[in-house]
This record gives structure tokens, C-alpha cells and sequence, in this order.
């Protein structure tokens, strides 16, 4: 895929997450692949890794997710902001060659069968942990995250690096009717404060 691509320690992956980002969400299965954008995506739990994400039942990727128990959460790019407007506005239902129509390229990685967005800057394998309850009620779905990866030109060491990082790594942040908010400038408090 690219030489930038390392694996994130999953007592780590949290991180990847954590700044509150639009996801892309991805799955395989009968031979179909599928990608959705959702914004409503969060770290849950540090050990195992588990993060929630909401996905509405009229969407094609939920029902991939919940066929195959299998999805990725990626992290996309200020560089994808259309592709991420655009999967997320568009249905397979409606059109079978959605990922080619926004130019969607997909990549694999070794030991799992799933579909990669490539160009993101961070991906979350994850194994669904099924709560029918919440995923009928309140379309809520848990992942267990079971392989971690980000691209070092903006995630290294545990950690992101916006600041050094072109804008365009910038993830994304949607607010309503096709606006987002690229993540802005680290501010970092004192840790030395004492009672």
C-alpha cells in the first residue's frame, strides 16, 4: 500500500479516535463492499480496544456490518472532505457503482478481510460485538478493535502531529448541510498542577 503506513499499538488506538473526527466506515461481504461516512463515532473502552459508532438502518453498509460481524472506522483526510461528503450522502442501494462514481480507492492489509479506504490517516479494524437491543433501538453498534494502523506523516509514536503536518491531513469535523471543520491548533496544558 504506502511506506507510511505503521501499525498503532492497540493500547494506543483509542488515540486515534479520541479528537472526535467524521469517520469513514467500511465492510465486506458476499462479494460487495461498501463505504459510508458517520459522524457520530467514539472511543468506548481501552482493553480490549472498543469504539461505537451510530449507523442507520436505511444504510447498505449496516447491513454489511451486520452480515459479515466485521467493519473498519478510518480516519479521513481535509484532502477527502468531497469523498467524505459525497459516500456519505449517496446510497449503494441506488447506485451499484457508488465507490467508483466518488472515486473511492480500496486496499487490503494482510490477516483481514476488509475493505481499506486508502488516502486516510488512520484505520481501526474492528469484529462487531452484537447487542441486537442497541442496534435496533438506537442504531448503536461496538466494535471490538482488533488491528490498528496510521499514517507516520501525521500520527507517530502514539500520537497525532497536525501541527507539523500539511493541512491537508487535517481530519474532519462535520456540523450540517455539507460543513466541516478541519481540526485546528494544539493547545496543551500544564500536568504539573498539584492538588
Amino acid at each position: 500500500m504506502n511506506s507510511h503506513l505503521a501499525p498503532v499499538e492497540l493500547s494506543k488506538a483509542y488515540r486515534l479516535l479520541n479528537h472526535g473526527p467524521t469517520v469513514l466506515v467500511s465492510a465486506r461481504h458476499g462479494g460487495v463492499d461498501n463505504v459510508m461516512s458517520a459522524a457520530w463515532a467514539c472511543a468506548l473502552d481501552f482493553a480490549p480496544p472498543k469504539l461505537t459508532v451510530v449507523l442507520d438502518k436505511a444504510t447498505r453498509t449496516r447491513d454489511l456490518v451486520e452480515r459479515s460481524g466485521h467493519f473498519v472506522i478510518q480516519v479521513p483526510t481535509a484532502a477527502q472532505m468531497q469523498l467524505t461528503h459525497d459516500v456519505g450522502n449517496s446510497s449503494l442501494h441506488q447506485d451499484a457503482a457508488k465507490l467508483q462514481h466518488h472515486g473511492v480507492e480500496l486496499f487490503g492489509i494482510d490477516g483481514h478481510d476488509l475493505p481499506f479506504v486508502a488516502g486516510c490517516s488512520a484505520w481501526l479494524a474492528c469484529r462487531l460485538i452484537p447487542e441486537p437491543h442497541n442496534q435496533q433501538a438506537y442504531d448503536l453498534f461496538i466494535g471490538e478493535v482488533v488491528g490498528a494502523w496510521a499514517d507516520t506523516r501525521v500520527f507517530s509514536g502514539g500520537h497525532w502531529h497536525f501541527e507539523t503536518a500539511g493541512p491537508e491531513w487535517r481530519s474532519l469535523h462535520y456540523v450540517a448541510g455539507g460543513q466541516f471543520y478541519a481540526i485546528g491548533e494544539s493547545l496543551v496544558a500544564r500536568t504539573d498542577l498539584k492538588g
